[in-house]
């Protein structure tokens, strides 16, 4: 595999020069040009090498690591250069510096990378075959029959699959006459294929289908190997097809078809959607109620198929336990001995529900029947799931899905790696720490922002990280990646050196800590970071330090916190959100900090937090109610987001220049007196904004704060959160009459104790682009919100909670692209509106302690489900374009009509279709 940490070295080190260069005269830029010519060729053969090399020969290895140590001394001594360089500002003297420290050292390093580029040649010349691109066959091997291939799992002693089968079966054999496709997708070693086995040679589906024919298909099928597969369950002899034209095998296929009766096509192991739309192709105009099942890893391709894929589950523990007695005792013994009881619980939970990695164990245990062996094997399961040399280990299943990730996207999947196992990953940290570390290199268009989004979202799909929460309008909140896949990323990763884990040895007491001289990025639990400072480390390579607590409120304050700051002079990014966090003089000289996340006891973030130049993420977490903000962020002009959890109050712009605007993006959290006209005139770019503290003075119209807004023509995502909640106060707050006027571009609005009259509720509707409308509690003060005509045309997700309201009046033409309705202790609210019904896009509904209005509710689900059987009513009578246009048309269509409704505390939901 391409080493992704070196490559990506070389990404970052080739803009670090010419940044840094155009600084200095035309004596030493000859140099660092030809540097950068030699890394530019260097970085060419890297990209080349990722795409073809088939081995890990030791001549690449050691040729990697040679390579490793020239990029990481030339990376060292730009990013001191580029120190010497804001240090000493006067030109002359800065000449000097570079004169006598580096200029000498600048001409070596060319002349090693050209050294190392003679031995790339040599590389390639001594393998051209290895860089060559692997072919891919014409066609795949011959049809495998269902049960006759290799696999670790046998159908029938999966516990659980009865379940998940029979709902499968269902999908199979009723519902349409039309042709219909039934995906199967889960994460690599769940049990896919085993599954789809299971199901072909059920007696019911061999009883309602004519002729079932099974295909592998695999990442690199073409689609003449999958039609002539489909052949071979025809035809004993396919020779005659091969030589022909791919487009008219369907025709053939299609012939076959349509002289049998019902078929049924698995497809195992789908890795495109291009195979989908070629096997629809194969079955007959007038279908008899054909199917096609497929199994596939990606979650895109299984929501192409069908909007409504089967997604298959982890086992409980109680269920892999069940499926490790079965593998080790046999079918005829349904007992585990009392002895080996704890030992095999134990066994079986670090098997993370994955059915593959209970079998690769039980296979370790079969045949002992000792304490010692299962505590021993106990003690061992990581290690065992995850064997290297073993073919038929887990680590074998998920590097396919890795290999075939594409290589822009590998190093931020390992990098999830470096949060400890069942962390939950906040997305939005996730993605600002993969642009800090520089990962988010690609040619896509667009933020590096959005770009990493994409990235986590097609991570997502493929079933390499898990959603473990999502906002309001769909995007992802919180994530993490399956435990099995985290070992998966620890092992790679250190493999690649993308990043290395300081963490206790197994066989005795200490750490055990990797070479910090070749180490980039080290993380460390915040249980060992104390012992660790304790050792006195220096590291001037390393780049990111990364500490993460498992226990969310754990934090810790060490003394020698100094030391830490002493040891990595040259670090990018700095991750210790749950250390009490003090300054030190060494600190203060971390200029090349691109991503700091601490936590201080302090009300006050130093003027010296300014000199962090190259800084673009700032996470401060603090114990005081209010932090001010003294260090010139304005000034930094990389700084991109400022995260606090508390109201910051920011400074004053001391720059008049028009063309200096700030790139902020995100001020999290901000004080309302901060909002001046000279702050919002540097922070005209800001995307996300949360304004918290008393906001009597800032929306008042004859104050100014709110009017300042005109300068925020970018502002996507606003939050107001008034701390005055006194009902007494005197000033009552309103909603200023220019709100929609100035937020054009809002997408977002969340506001919480503003309590605004809801008569001005309607101006909220005007903003153009609102997709996202919370009102949390005491949002808006009143018992009747009765909605003018119109308005909220872009709404898709409204959410109420903990309001006054007791009637809600909608006019027919309100909320016409709502998707979710989130209504949360609402105690006098007697109904929710029935015009809400008829709103087509309407599929979530959250009811939780608003008891008055379940019947509503009910009553609008009992409507939503009319619409749905009236509908699929008109699309069995009528149909129109081709067979594979008007499977997707109603397939898109019934996914309009999903609806899905939820009341907590739980009530029984009458719903009879003649009320």
């Amino acid at each position: 595999m391409a080493d992704v940490a070196l490559q990506f070295a070389v990404e970052i080190l080739v803009p670090i020069i010419k940044e840094t260069w155009k600084y200095i005269d035309s004596g030493k830029e000859d140099s660092a040009n030809e540097l950068l010519g030699e890394l530019n060729r260097l970085k060419a053969f890297l990209q080349d090498a990722a795409k073809y090399r088939q081995s890990n020969s030791e001549q690449w290895k050691n040729f990697v690591k040679e390579v490793q140590v020239m990029v990481y001394e030339a990376e060292g001594l730009i990013d001191k250069l580029m120190v010497e360089m804001k240090l000493h500002q006067k030109k002359n003297k800065f000449e000097q510096i570079v004169d006598i420290k580096y200029h000498k050292t600048l001409k070596d390093l060319v002349e090693d990378i050209k050294a190392i580029l003679g031995k790339v040649k040599n590389i390639r010349e001594a393998n051209l075959q290895a860089f060559q691109a692997k072919p891919i066959l014409d066609y795949q091997p011959e049809i495998v029959a269902p049960g006759t291939q290799d696999t670790l799992l046998e159908e029938n002693k999966v516990v659980g699959f009865d379940e998940e089968a029979k709902v499968v079966i269902k999908r199979l054999v009723k519902g349409t006459k039309d042709l219909d496709v039934i995906p199967v997708v889960g994460l690599p070693g769940l049990g896919k294929t085993t599954l789809a086995i299971k199901i072909s040679k059920d007696p019911q589906v061999s009883y309602d289908f004519f002729l079932t024919i099974w295909v592998n298909v695999g990442p690199q099928s073409k689609l003449k190997g999958v039609f002539l597969s489909i052949l071979k369950a025809f035809k004993k002899q396919t020779t005659e097809y091969q030589d022909m034209d791919v487009k008219e095998l369907p025709k053939i296929i299609c012939e076959f078809i349509d002289k049998g009766g019902k078929c049924l096509i698995v497809l195992d192991d789908v890795w495109t959607t291009d195979v989908v739309d070629a096997v629809m192709n194969v079955f007959p105009e007038k279908s008899k109620g054909h199917r096609i099942m497929i199994t596939t890893r990606d979650g895109r391709i299984g929501r192409y198929a069908n909007a409504n894929p089967h997604m298959l589950k982890f086992l409980k523990m109680e269920e892999s336990f069940q499926l490790l007695v079965n593998r080790v005792f046999g079918s005829n013994i349904r007992r585990c001995p009392v002895e080996l009881i704890e030992h095999g619980e134990s066994i079986a939970k670090q098997c993370f529900g994955v059915p593959l990695a209970v079998v690769v164990i039980a296979g370790a245990l079969r045949g002992r029947t000792s304490k010692s062996d299962w505590k021993m094997v106990e003690d061992n399961v990581k290690h065992l799931i995850n064997k290297d040399d073993d073919p038929k280990s887990c680590l074998k299943f998920v590097e396919m899905s890795y290999v075939y990730l594409p290589e822009e996207m590998k190093a931020c999947f390992l990098y999830c790696g470096a949060f400890p196992q069942g962390f939950e990953i906040p997305a939005w940290k996730l993605i600002r720490l993969w642009i800090s570390e520089g990962l988010i290199n690609s040619n896509l268009t667009g933020s590096p922002e959005d770009i990493a989004e994409y990235y986590l979202n097609d991570l997502i799909n493929r079933n390499l990280v898990i959603v473990v929460q999502k906002r309001a309008n769909g995007q992802v909140k919180t994530c993490r990646i399956h435990d099995m896949l985290h070992q998966f990323c620890k092992i790679e990763a250190n493999n690649e050196g993308l990043f290395h884990e300081v963490c206790e040895k197994t066989d005795q007491a200490g750490l055990s800590i990797p070479d910090l001289d070749s180490s980039r990025r080290l993380c460390i639990p915040l249980s060992l970071l104390k012992a660790f400072i304790s050792t006195e480390p220096s590291a001037e390579h390393v780049r990111s330090f990364l500490c993460f607590s498992t226990k969310q409120k754990e934090s810790e304050k060490l003394s020698n916190i100094q030391q830490l700051h002493k040891a990595f002079p040259l670090v990018r990014v700095l991750d210790v959100e749950s250390l009490e966090f003090s300054f030190s003089k060494y600190f203060r000289e971390l200029y090349h900090l691109r991503y700091i996340s601490i936590s201080v006891e302090s009300s006050v973030l130093p003027m010296f937090f300014g000199k962090f130049w190259n800084l673009q993420t700032l996470i401060i977490y603090t114990k005081a109610s209010t932090i001010e903000i003294k260090a010139e962020i304005w000034n930094m002009l990389r700084l991109r987001h400022v995260h606090t959890n508390v109201p910051a109050k920011l400074p004053s712009s001391t720059t008049h220049t028009v063309d200096e605007s700030s790139r902020i993006q995100t001020l999290s959290k901000v004080a309302p007196e901060s909002c001046r006209e000279d702050v919002l005139a540097r922070a005209c770019n800001l995307r996300k904004l949360t304004i918290q503290g008393k906001m009597a003075d800032f929306l008042e119209i004859n104050m100014g704060g709110f009017n300042n807004f005109q300068k925020l023509k970018c502002l996507e995502q606003l939050k107001l959160l008034n701390d005055n909640v006194d009902r007494s106060m005197s000033g009552v707050l309103h909603l200023p009459p220019a709100f929609p006027k100035f937020l054009c571009k809002l997408k977002k609005l969340t506001l919480s104790n503003t309590r605004f009259a809801w008569s001005e509720a309607s101006r909220l509707g005007q903003l153009e682009c609102l997709e996202v409308l919370k009102l949390k509690e005491n949002a808006f003060s009143g018992t009747i919100w009765d909605s003018e005509i119109g308005g909220f045309n872009q709404l898709k997700v409204l959410w109420i909670e903990r309001a006054d309201l007791k009637a809600w009046k909608v006019a027919n033409l309100q909320f016409q692209r709502l998707q979710c309705l989130v209504v949360k202790s609402c105690d006098e609210l007697e109904a929710v509106p029935i015009e809400l019904a008829d709103v087509r896009t309407l599929q979530e509904m959250t009811l939780e302690h608003t008891k008055k209005a379940i019947k509503s509710v009910n009553a609008i689900k009992c409507r939503k489900q009319e619409m749905h059987r009236e509908h699929m009513q008109k699309a069995a009578e009528s149909k129109s374009g081709t067979e594979i246009e008007g499977k997707k048309k109603v397939s898109e269509d019934m996914e309009s009509f999903k609806f899905e409704l939820t009341i907590f505390p739980p009530e029984t939901a009458d719903c009879n279709p003649k009320h």
